[in-house]
Parts: C-alpha cells; sequence; structure tokens
C-alpha cells in the first residue's frame, strides 16, 4: 500500500485528488495540507511514500518546499499543477513525475504504476537539491521567511529546531541535516550548528572541547569530534 500525502492550496483539488487516488487502489491518502510550511512538518512525522504537490502555492511555493527535504529521507515527490512551464524545473530538481490539473485517471494510473515499481527496487540514490536562501519559521498565524546569513546558532529542540539570530529566536521544521547541507551553517555538536561569520570568539577548554561565543552573545557548545574542523573552517593552527 503506497502512503500519500496531498498537498494544495485549493480544497476542491485536493478532495478531486484524493478521490482519484483511492478509486485506483492500492493507496492510502495519510493526509492534506493546504501549505508548504505544514506539509513540512506532516512529511517528516508521517513519512509518506509520495507527495502530491502543487506548485504554486502562497508564500513558499512546492519546488521550495522540495528544496526543504531532507535528501536522505525524502519521500518522491509528484507535482500537480494547472501549468506546464514548471515541468523542466519540475525535473530538474529531482521531481519523480509531473501531473497537469485536471489530472486525467489514465496519466495518474501511470504514475502510480511507475511509483510501486520504483519502491519495490528499493534503488538509492543522492539527491542534489539547491541551497536554501531563506528558512521558513512558523509564527502565530504566520510564516515567518528567515534569511540564513541572519542566522548564527540552529539548536535541536523538544518542538523543532531553534533559530537563533541577533533579533531573537524562531522555530523551523527543517532538519539540522538540511540546514548543515543547504545553508552556510556548520556542524559544532550533535545538536548544534553555528554560522562561521557570527563566530566572535572560541574558548578552549579542559579534555579537548570548547565554546563559541557569537557576536549576539549566544554560547554554544563544541564537541571533540567537531573541533578540528571548526578551525580548519576558519584557518585556525591545530
Amino acid at each position: 500500500m503506497i502512503k500519500a500525502l496531498i498537498v494544495d492550496d485549493e480544497l476542491h483539488a485536493r478532495e478531486a485528488l484524493e478521490d482519484e487516488l483511492l478509486a485506483l487502489g492500492d493507496v492510502e491518502v495519510i493526509g492534506q495540507c493546504n501549505n508548504a510550511i505544514d506539509a513540512l512538518k506532516t512529511i517528516n512525522q508521517t513519512r509518506p511514500d509520495v507527495v502530491f504537490l502543487d506548485i504554486q502555492m502562497p508564500r513558499v511555493t512546492g519546488l521550495e518546499l522540495l528544496a526543504m527535504l531532507d535528501p536522505d529521507t525524502m519521500p518522491k515527490v509528484v507535482f500537480v499543477t494547472a501549468y506546464d512551464e514548471y515541468a523542466v524545473q519540475a525535473f530538474e530538481e529531482n521531481a519523480f513525475d509531473y501531473l497537469l490539473k485536471p489530472v486525467e485517471t489514465v496519466r495518474l494510473k501511470k504514475s502510480l504504476e511507475k511509483l510501486t515499481r520504483e519502491l519495490s527496487q528499493k534503488n538509492d540514490y543522492q539527491v542534489i537539491t539547491p541551497a536554501l536562501d531563506l528558512l521558513p519559521c512558523a509564527g502565530h498565524n504566520r510564516i515567518i521567511l528567515i534569511p540564513h546569513q541572519d542566522v548564527e546558532v540552529a539548536r535541536t529542540t523538544v518542538t523543532g529546531i531553534a533559530l537563533l539570530t541577533t533579533n531573537g529566536e524562531s522555530t523551523t521544521h527543517l532538519s539540522l541535516k538540511v540546514l548543515e547541507d543547504k545553508t552556510p551553517l556548520m556542524r559544532c555538536h550533535r545538536q548544534y550548528l553555528i554560522h562561521p561569520g557570527a563566530i566572535r570568539e572560541i574558548r578552549l577548554l579542559d579534555n579537548s572541547l570548547a565554546e563559541v561565543i557569537t557576536v549576539s552573545g549566544h554560547v554554544v557548545p563544541v564537541s571533540r569530534r567537531y573541533l578540528k574542523a571548526l578551525k580548519d573552517k576558519l584557518g585556525l593552527c591545530p
């Protein structure tokens, strides 16, 4: 049974696609989302096999959402849109398939058959996705987009990943791995990333440990495992 998530800002489009998928069988629709930020959280929590994703959505587009997914765990992505001019870009950015609205049953069936073959083969391959310039964070009834250069520290919390800037703290559903792979933030601890340009001071501690003080005064631990890489990045002597 294929686990599918539908992401579209139009309720009618989501419901119509779910009806089509259920009619074809062997598909479990595990949820619907009307925006990319909710979809990112749902994908990380439910791990669907495939996401049927609209491209044109408010604030964060489907193409931008694709870039925010962890390459190691991302589901297959099938873009569903009324605009065929996005097809080339969609495939360049590792979309699994591309369907035009209104979705034709025959075309959807072919996509599911192809997906079933892919999932049964369980092929592993490296997915290359673009760098992230803006990092989406959840606010009260809003989405905040923070430029990556404004982030001094990213750290793991019980509610997600906290991004620490000169102006405060925001929470994103992006993983530390995605932030490490697609922004200048670098690993300094299992639960922390640091922006090299935000480092004001490195304090060397006992047992080959250290801590970083950022320009805004954030104190960040540096573990033995990552201290040498941090020194190398900054051009410091061993």
